[in-house]
C-alpha cells in the first residue's frame, strides 16, 4: 500500500532543509572605527584607484579556499557582498584615504587638477582558513593632469598574514592584508609626490 503523505513529507523535510541552510555575507571594507585616531599629514594631491583586476579562479560570489596543493574549493554558503575586485578596491580605497589625509577622486570630473592616479593588479588572492591569507600585487602610481610629466613607477608586492581558524579569521586577514598594503603605497606616493624616484617596498 502506498503512502504518498510520507513521500511528500519527506520531499518537504529535504526541501525544508535545503532553503534553512544560511548564507553568510561578507565584506573587506574596514569598519568606520579603524579610522579613529589622528589623522595623516595631507598628501599634496588627491588620488583616484583605478577598477582591481583579480584573478579569474577568485572572480566569483563565494568564498574561495585553497585545499592541498592544486585544490580550489568554492564556499556555496560563505560569499562576498559585491564582486570581489570592488571589494578590494573599495577597502583599499578607505586605507589609502586615510593613510595619505586625501580624498579618493575615482569618478569625479579632475578640472585639470593633478591627482595620483593608482592602478592594482592582484595576481594571487590565496585563502586557507587556519593558516594564512595571501595577497600578490602589482601596483603602480602616476602624476595625472595639470603639468604632470613624471614617468609611472611600477611595482609588486607579496603579503602574507596568518589567520586562525574560522572564515571570520580569513575575511580579516585579507583586510589586513590590503592595510598593509595601503601603507606601504602611501609611504612610496608620498616620496613620488615629493618628486622622488623612491624605490619601491620590499616584502
Amino acid at each position: 500500500m502506498s503512502r504518498p503523505w510520507i513521500l511528500a513529507g519527506a520531499v518537504a523535510l529535504g526541501l525544508a532543509g535545503c532553503a534553512s541552510a544560511p548564507l553568510h555575507y561578507y565584506t573587506l571594507l574596514p569598519p568606520a572605527a579603524a579610522g579613529a585616531g589622528s589623522a595623516a599629514t595631507p598628501a599634496p594631491y588627491p588620488f583616484e584607484l583605478l577598477p582591481v583586476t583579480v584573478p579569474a579562479q577568485v572572480d566569483v560570489p563565494q568564498l574561495v579556499v585553497r585545499e592541498g596543493g592544486q585544490g580550489m574549493q568554492p564556499l556555496d554558503g560563505q560569499r562576498w557582498i559585491a564582486p570581489l575586485g570592488e571589494e578590494i578596491r573599495g577597502a583599499l580605497a578607505a586605507d589609502l584615504a586615510r593613510a595619505l589625509g586625501a580624498p579618493d577622486m575615482s569618478g569625479l570630473p579632475g578640472n585639470g587638477a593633478l591627482r595620483l592616479r593608482i592602478t592594482l593588479d592582484v595576481r594571487r588572492f590565496e585563502s586557507v582558513p587556519g593558516s594564512h591569507a595571501l595577497l600578490d600585487a602589482a601596483w603602480s602610481l602616476r602624476l595625472v593632469g595639470g603639468s604632470g610629466g613624471q614617468d609611472a613607477l611600477a611595482c609588486t608586492s607579496r603579503i602574507s598574514e596568518p589567520v586562525a581558524a574560522g572564515y571570520d579569521a580569513l575575511v580579516a586577514g585579507h583586510q589586513q592584508a590590503l592595510a598593509q598594503l595601503a601603507t606601504r603605497i602611501a609611504a612610496t606616493a608620498r616620496a613620488y609626490e615629493a618628486g622622488a624616484r623612491p624605490a619601491c617596498p620590499a616584502d
